[in-house]
């Protein structure tokens, strides 16, 4: 009989201690059941995507993902092969000749079936009515009932035991799938979540309480150069610098060298993303920085996808004026460099009221005039068709944030996601937000929040909140969040008003640092991707499928109960560099020259680096059961 110990779900520190025998996958078949199955609509996409290495790396060739059949996403996702497993080529077979187009292969004797969401809740739900022997895993990403509520401005996190379920879910028009949704939760031998905040959710609007809290993760890409993703946030920058020269040609009074670029990006759900709290914190830091008179301007990118007819005529023009000053200035010094380089082999000082003709002269004053606008650069790249009624230019007007001279914060929508191939900002996403300095996250109701995730991988500092799983992931193991560049608002214990307070001082706190300071931030939240890692964090879903076995298969498969860890668990401590403040997560006033050089002074990147290394231990083996490992293997055929 196979015996392992239980996982802690709540901490980390259980991970490197984690003592349990490899499950026989030689034996068993995984399927994992989701519409996002090579189906981008959201996150989850996401999470299967980037987890399916991993998975496959244990499983090898008994791992199955089963999703909806759409002929673009084959052609571009899908490699098609034939079925190596007997039962599994019937089953194929079988469904071919009822006109289901099957292009994946994967049924052994004994098999784990994990369904992502209601939309895959059909099939677990008729295996239980159907009594098949499958062990099942319902794993639900965000309530659907929640995500409706809080969409809806409602106070949802302190109201979550008062809502009358069934009546919110009628009134809603969604009580149909709520039920598929919560019948898939009951049915299901093991339930899972992918946050604290989630199961907490979960266990008021679904009725039953998580048994694993399952982290979502990403494929961490380490650079072998320490500091190669400080020169791709150099590099990037330049491209985004390129752009917001053409946006703003006519206007561009403010050095781009002292200029920032912060960022938002998501679903384009303006008060469940925290659209909305953002955009009031601007208008608030505009006002900070004007105040004091700063030097420092900030450019705010919205990449939120919404309904358009087409790119906005003034934005193209001024990208088109920007390359074409560029062909100028080009142009010029090339006749410039000739004449000089042949006045020095002549053996002469060149005459500098010579060395540019009057055609030079001319050709210059007409690219100056070009420059010459009447209007305010844009706030959007492109012409909405709902421009009267869309939430995020309706505020722009409310707070006045048009891009003014005197406006210290400039904001830019651009409503649709970043593509290498666009003629306005040919950039990709990952490449837009390595040339960043911050991304925004305040989030009302995020279950986990795969964006400002992608920004600690990627070395780039980011805001997020306390009710988004990220946030209180990283609060969870992480000390000092701030000092590593995780700015995490607090949105559950405060009044909306003092969150925004909280965020601006944040986004003025986060302007006022040096260059140097923002360099050592950047290291700091690079070396936390390690906690992103499916490496790591994938073992929670080897603790579900385990557990699941062990409920439906309890002959062969048994896991001993232990109590949860007395202790909090693993955290990163708190940088020595970094001078105490009353509160590790909060900033209340900037830092001024004096604890700036101090921090300098102290910090050493190297020592620090090391530190951190020994926090996060080496990764558990994905190694798969050896065919020659017959003291396991026969005592599971026993």
């Amino acid at each position: 009989m196979l015996r392992g110990r239980s996982l802690s779900v709540t901490s980390l520190s259980g991970l490197p201690q984690w003592e349990v025998e490899e499950l026989p996958v030689e034996d068993l078949l995984l399927f994992e059941v989701a519409w996002e199955v090579t189906n981008k609509v959201g996150g989850i996409y996401t999470v299967i995507q980037t987890k399916a290495k991993t998975t496959a790396d244990e499983w090898g060739d008994n791992y199955f993902l089963i999703g909806p059949y759409f002929e673009h996403n084959m052609k571009t996702q899908v490699e098609q092969c034939e079925p190596i497993n007997d039962a599994v080529r019937r089953a194929v077979d079988t469904m071919n000749k009822h006109g289901c187009q099957v292009t994946d292969h994967a049924d052994a004797k004994h098999v784990i079936a994990q369904f992502h969401e209601w939309q895959a809740g059909t099939g677990l739900i008729l295996s239980r009515a159907r009594k098949l022997p499958i062990a099942t895993i319902f794993t639900t990403h965000a309530t659907l009932l929640g995500r409706y509520l809080c969409a809806a401005n409602i106070d949802f996190y302190n109201h979550l035991d008062k809502f009358n379920i069934d009546k919110e879910a009628g009134e809603r028009q969604i009580y149909h799938r709520y039920c598929m949704e919560r019948a898939s939760v009951h049915c299901a031998h093991v339930f899972t979540t992918v946050s604290e905040i989630t199961a907490i959710e979960a266990e008021h609007v679904l009725k039953r309480k998580p048994d694993v809290v399952t982290p979502n993760g990403l494929n961490v890409k380490k650079f072998s150069a320490v500091h190669e993703f400080q020169n791709l946030h150099a590099m990037y920058k330049a491209r985004i610098q390129d752009f917001v020269r053409g946006h703003f040609y006519g206007h561009l009074d403010f050095d781009l060298e002292k200029t920032l670029f912060l960022f938002i990006a998501g679903r384009y759900e303006f008060s469940n993303k925290g659209a909305d709290i953002f955009l009031e914190a601007l208008s608030r830091l505009n006002f900070l920085l004007r105040m004091h008179k700063s030097d420092v301007t900030v450019v705010v990118f919205f990449i939120m996808p919404a309904k358009t007819n087409n790119f906005n005529v003034e934005t193209l023009k001024g990208q088109a004026v920007r390359k074409q000053l560029w062909d100028i200035a080009h142009s010029v010094k090339e006749k410039f460099g000739k004449k000089l380089y042949d006045a020095l082999l002549r053996g002469e000082i060149p005459d500098m009221d010579k060395i540019l003709d009057r055609d030079d002269i001319t050709i210059m004053k007409r690219a100056i005039f070009s420059t010459q606008r009447q209007s305010l650069p844009p706030v959007t790249t492109h012409n909405m068709i709902d421009d009267s009624t869309d939430p995020i230019l309706s505020t722009i007007r409310r707070i006045g944030l048009f891009n003014s001279r005197t406006d210290r914060v400039k904001v830019i929508l651009h409503p649709e996601f970043l593509s290498s191939t666009s003629p306005l900002l040919p950039m990709d996403y990952e490449e837009f937000v390595r040339g960043c300095h911050l991304g925004v996250f305040p989030s009302y109701y995020e279950p986990w929040g795969y964006t400002p995730a992608e920004c600690t991988v990627m070395g780039i500092p980011s805001v997020t909140s306390n009710l988004s799983g990220f946030g209180c992931f990283m609060q969870e193991h992480v000390a000092d969040p701030t000092a590593y560049g995780i700015y995490i608002v607090d949105r559950r214990f405060r009044s909306p008003d003092d969150s925004c307070n909280q965020l601006t001082q944040f986004l003025y706190g986060f302007c006022k640092q040096s260059r140097r300071q923002r360099i050592i931030q950047r290291n700091r939240t690079e070396r936390l991707s390690d906690l992103l890692d499916w490496r790591y964090l994938g073992r929670y879903y080897q603790h579900a499928r385990y557990l699941t076995l062990s409920k439906v298969f309890p002959d062969k498969f048994h896991m001993e109960p232990t109590s949860p860890p007395t202790t909090e668990g693993f955290k990163y401590p708190r940088p020595s560099s970094v001078p105490p403040s009353p509160s590790g997560s909060q900033v209340s006033s900037p830092q001024g020259s004096d604890v700036e050089d101090e921090e300098d002074g102290r910090y050493n990147e190297e020592e620090e680096a090391e530190r951190d290394r020994l926090n996060i231990k080496s990764p558990f083996s994905l190694g798969r059961v050896p065919r020659g490992n017959k003291k396991l293997h026969d005592e599971y055929k026993n």
